[in-house]
């Protein structure tokens, strides 16, 4: 019996395998098909892939048509999706939120779809979180783009003709990506500052040198949903909130942001009377410009000039840096697709009583089975 494994092309830089891990399919009993092209832009060949193991065809028709397992980095168009064959696995980010029809289509093509973003943030996940290996990224890429925009020095620093003084840079939503922004403001010498509405990141940022901002009343102790993932604010706290940001906003440098909710537009933290306080030359990157933005003025894209050469950053994203993407983001797939393989036969052996599937699996048996968009476990 033989376990085919296909990988698609995808529309940004990363790709959804490795040669790393073609070799650990391959050792599982599997047999790698490739879309040709699916990891130039992150610098892998076809020939890599082959050299791997792997074999490479022309087109995403021809990769899945005798799928047994689906491998890519965004959700697969529908005319993709309906060349599989039913009972195929699709291991993919979903965004299920903005499906627009998809999830139907997935069900009626008899495809068991999984969303690698719904994976939960527990011990036994933590190599397969896909959110987390790459808003790790996100967060460094952020950094990275403001200091190329910012027209002065990040760090302090001491010359014969005077005393530079470091960069004031702030972090707005203290999750993976805002972590790992404020480590790498750090590491390049500014003085950080950093803000979240839940209470248990206050160490973490203190505990990365950073000073932490916020209104802290008895909401925010009580503001951290289930998973980790920060919750809805009141209308007050969300005013009073405010307030103390447009303060600190004023005497800023560089402001990154990074909040979102799960399936909400993202939350208007940074108004454009709040750019309009900060001194000329500063920087915005709004990290959650896909989903409405945290930033007024923000563009998906671009890097908008708000004036007093001022600029609010769109375009910072991990498609930058595609072949460290790859790399994690393949990682993550091979161990949570490895979890679901009988080794003996080779095969998939799906436990759709295990946590992790549940979390995941959003259409099985031609239905939605997914709560949170509507379906019902199957029959």
């Amino acid at each position: 019996m033989v376990m085919h494994i296909a990988v698609l092309t995808d529309g940004d830089t990363r790709v959804a395998i490795t040669p790393e891990t073609v070799r650990k399919y391959e050792a599982l009993g599997g047999k790698v098909v490739v879309q040709g092209g699916a990891g130039a832009a992150a610098g892998i060949s076809d020939s890599d892939f082959e050299t791997a193991g792997a074999r490479v065809v022309p087109d995403a028709a021809a990769a899945v048509r005798d799928a047994d397992i689906i491998l890519a980095v965004g959700r697969p168009g529908d005319t993709v999706i309906r060349a599989c064959k039913p009972g195929a696995a699709l291991f993919a980010t979903m965004d299920p939120h903005q499906a627009n029809g998809a999830l139907e289509v997935m069900a009626g093509a008899g495809v068991s779809a999984f969303a690698m973003e719904l994976m939960p943030r527990i011990t036994r996940a933590q190599s397969m979180d896909v959110l987390s290996s790459q808003a790790s990224l996100a967060g460094y890429r952020a950094v990275i783009d403001a200091a190329a925009e910012f027209p002065r020095l990040l760090p302090m620093m001491m010359t014969a003709a005077g005393t530079i003084p470091a960069a004031q840079i702030f972090v707005m939503g203290a999750g993976v990506a805002g972590l790992q922004a404020i480590a790498t403001a750090r590491r390049l010498g500014a003085s950080v500052s950093a803000t979240d509405v839940r209470p248990a990141t206050k160490e973490q940022v203190a505990s990365l040198g950073a000073k932490f901002i916020a209104v802290e009343d008895e909401e925010f102790k009580a503001a951290e949903a289930s998973g980790g993932y920060a919750k809805e604010m009141s209308a007050a706290y969300q005013a009073k909130q405010a307030e103390l940001v447009a303060a600190h906003i004023a005497k800023q440098d560089i402001v990154i942001t990074t909040a979102l909710i799960p399936g909400r537009a993202a939350p208007r933290l940074v108004t454009r009377a709040m750019i309009d306080t900060m001194r000329a030359g500063s920087v915005l990157v709004d990290l959650a410009v896909e989903r409405g933005g945290n930033v007024e003025g923000s563009r998906p894209g671009e890097v908008v000039d708000a004036g007093r050469r001022i600029k609010i950053i769109g375009n910072s994203s991990i498609d930058k840096i595609g072949t460290t993407a790859s790399s994690l983001y393949a990682r993550n797939l091979y161990s949570f697709v490895s979890t679901l393989i009988d080794r003996d036969k080779p095969a998939l052996a799906i436990d759709w009583d295990d946590e992790l599937v549940k979390s995941t699996n959003l259409t099985r048996d031609g239905a939605i089975v997914h709560p949170a968009f509507g379906g019902a476990k199957p029959n």
